[in-house]
């Protein structure tokens, strides 16, 4: 049913090339100076992070931390265990000790006008990490992963495996979507779905559970609170009893690997195995534990986002500002958060396949080969 994971990777190789010297980034930041100036030890930097139950946050944390107090400064990192409310006291408390500048990872994106504006009311400076934060005008920058890429390059991915482009199909699809309070699930699944969709219109993509949005404003009808494993394998088990008992699905949209899990663990549960007829699962993060079930076929790729580098741009940001200069930013024109266009730093996502784990992950030391059985 399926062409070669190779050659659908070769087919990604020029949305990715960006990329290409990766495997050389370390966890170290290049041209920064923030060790070597007075004002570092004068700068407390707050980190609020949303949760320590997904592996890339605790990834994300402990990076930007050591990074920054490896250069002088003073750090509060704080984990809300995805609660608005426990997020925004923490925040709070980092702006009643004096935080100079924060970098927050936002629960929801909507609900912390309040709190940054007594930020801003105490001269903060602050920075959306990875997700846009709505509603305020206190927002000063935003560093993330283009993340309407990243969603493009799992609906390309499918598009490539079925030979949809050569008319091949009809085949099942079961999309999902991410938390509908996660202003980058829209983004996901708005690159995924432009793709998709036109196929879904056509009749070579069906979607047996009806669960097919019409338009990408229609995402959160489809998305899963919290990015939670144990919704999406709950939500897959549903769609498997009620809509599969005489049909196989042979594509699933995630977009995350948090959902991927679940998606995977509902689907052996229901008696699929890896082979030829296994569906194609895409994921995102290249966590440890799909990324063994990437090597085990049981998920067909994730697109990585080497969250390092991402650190290390945050980093350069926050050394720039101590330094009283403007941070880089690449684009001033995508992200308006209801009350400006944010200035941002995107960077960009690759694919990851069974065929370049070792390439990517390994060399690169995201993992240790040891980690993954290599």
């Amino acid at each position: 049913m399926r062409r070669t994971l190779g050659r659908a990777a070769a087919g990604f190789a020029a949305a990715t090339l960006a990329l290409t010297g990766l495997a050389a980034c370390s966890a170290e930041r290049e041209g920064t100076t923030g060790g070597e100036s007075a004002a570092a030890e004068e700068t407390i930097v707050g980190i609020a992070m949303p949760t320590r139950s997904l592996e890339r946050w605790n990834n994300d944390g402990d990076h930007l931390k050591a990074l920054l107090e490896e250069a002088g400064y003073k750090v509060s990192l704080q984990y809300a265990d995805n609660k608005v409310e426990q997020q925004i006291t923490q925040i709070q408390n980092m702006v009643n000790e004096g935080a100079d500048i924060l970098v927050v990872a936002s629960i929801d994106g909507t609900a912390l006008a309040p709190v940054l504006a007594d930020a801003k009311a105490k001269d903060a400076t602050v920075i959306a990490y990875d997700r846009l934060i709505n509603g305020t005008p206190d927002v000063d920058y935003y560093a993330t992963f283009d993340n309407e890429l990243v969603g493009t390059l799992q609906g390309q991915f499918i598009e490539e495996q079925l030979g949809l482009k050569d008319g091949e199909g009809p085949f099942n699809l079961e999309p999902f979507a991410g938390s509908p309070d996660d202003n980058n699930a829209k983004f996901f699944f708005k690159g995924a779905w432009d793709v998709l969709l036109p196929y879904v219109e056509s009749g070579q993509l069906v979607v047996p559970s009806g669960k097919s949005p019409a338009s990408v404003d229609e995402w959160t009808s489809i998305g899963i609170q919290g990015w939670e494993s144990a919704k999406a394998q709950s939500e897959m088990e549903n769609r498997l009893n009620s809509f599969y008992q005489d049909k196989k699905v042979n594509v699933v949209l995630s977009p995350n690997d948090s959902l991927a899990l679940g998606i995977a663990q509902a689907l052996e549960s229901a008696g699929y195995a890896p082979g030829a007829e296994y569906p194609v699962i895409t994921g995102q993060d290249a966590d440890l534990a799909n990324t063994k079930n990437i090597l085990a076929d049981k998920q067909s790729m994730s697109v990585w986002k080497d969250t390092r580098t991402l650190g290390n741009q945050v980093a350069k940001m926050v050394d720039s500002i101590v330094a009283g200069e403007e941070p880089e930013v690449n684009d001033t024109e995508t992200y308006d958060n209801g009350e400006k266009v944010v200035p941002s730093f995107l960077l960009e996502p690759q694919v990851v396949t069974k065929d370049d784990v070792e390439s990517a992950l390994v060399e690169s030391g995201f993992f240790d080969a040891s980690e993954l059985g290599l």
